[in-house]
């Protein structure tokens, strides 16, 4: 077994301290990110709320109002379902095949059946129910809850339609 000179004692004695200096200051920085991320249960939450009778949603991040959104509902024949929803998958351009090769950008997914949160070109009929069962949003709308939505994470969401 080799002895280690004074030389190398000191400089292994000094490597200690700036390697017990970077873990202290990474324990002070984790920490400090987990209390802002830790304000409340509900600070990472978002709650979208669709109201079918005034053709509105409302977007709650960590329980505070963040955005309220003019939508359309599904028509007559077409129902939007009620209940609370999980968003099971989001797609940037999803394609209705079953309704004609619809494009329906920043596609937010929330039952089996295929009913979405979706842009349209039909801002025109926003505010009143005019879709096939799915939840309108004009373009720079749904962009902007697409986006808010994929910070946040689908485990995150709640969409729930009243």
């Amino acid at each position: 077994m080799s002895t280690l000179t004074r030389a190398a004692w000191r400089s292994l004695s000094a490597l200690k301290t700036i390697v017990a200096a970077a873990a202290a200051a990474l324990m002070l920085m984790t920490g400090a990110a987990q209390a802002g991320s830790t304000v409340g249960p509900d600070a990472a939450k978002v709650e979208i709320v669709i109201d079918k009778k005034h053709q509105r949603m409302t977007v709650y991040v960590g329980g505070e109002k963040r955005h309220e959104f003019t939508v359309s509902t599904g028509r007559a024949g077409y129902d939007t379902p009620v209940g609370t929803f999980r968003p099971s998958s989001m797609h940037k351009m999803a394609i209705s095949v079953k309704y004609g090769n619809t494009p329906m950008p920043h596609t937010i997914f929330f039952t089996r059946v295929g009913h979405a949160i979706h842009a349209t070109a039909a801002i025109k009929q926003l505010g009143r129910p005019a879709s096939h069962g799915c939840i309108r949003l004009s373009p720079e709308n749904a962009k902007l809850l697409y986006t808010l939505v994929q910070q946040m994470g689908l485990q995150n969401t709640t969409i729930r339609i009243v």
